[in-house]
């Protein structure tokens, strides 16, 4: 099991800018082993499923989804334990709870967007909410 805390969420006006983060522990195989691992960032507003926003791989290889592409960036600090989500030029349907998420299901948001959130991930974070108004 991982443990992560994400925080950094708040209250923006649209074309605004925030980065989330997320604190995790590193009893899942480390970032410098040969095993891939993922990371990644979800979100859910009110009513709707939860979704996948971003995700990336223990090499590096990041991926989105449409709707976040040039906007949101993923990265993580491996010496930190610190996964990040940079999310520039904020619109309001960027609005939701986000939450930070550890498995190796969690690499790519194509495939998450076809078949669903899988169940019962190695971690999640207790959420984040970000509110972006016109």
């Amino acid at each position: 099991q991982v443990q992560l805390m994400d925080s950094g969420g708040g209250s923006v006006q649209a074309v605004g800018s925030l980065r989330l983060s997320c604190v995790y522990n590193n009893k899942r195989p480390s970032w410098d082993t040969d095993e891939i691992y993922c990371m990644g960032w979800f979100r859910q507003a009110p009513g709707m499923e939860r979704e996948g926003v971003a995700g990336i791989t223990s090499r590096g290889t990041a991926d989105y989804v449409d709707s976040v592409k040039g906007r949101f960036t993923i990265s993580v600090d491996s010496d930190q334990n610190i996964l990040y989500l940079q999310m520039n030029d904020l619109k309001p349907e960027d609005t939701a709870m986000y939450y930070c998420a550890a498995d190796p299901r969690v690499c790519t948001m194509t495939a998450i967007q076809a078949f669903g959130v899988p169940d019962a991930l190695d971690g999640w974070g207790q959420g984040t909410q970000v509110t972006v108004s016109s």
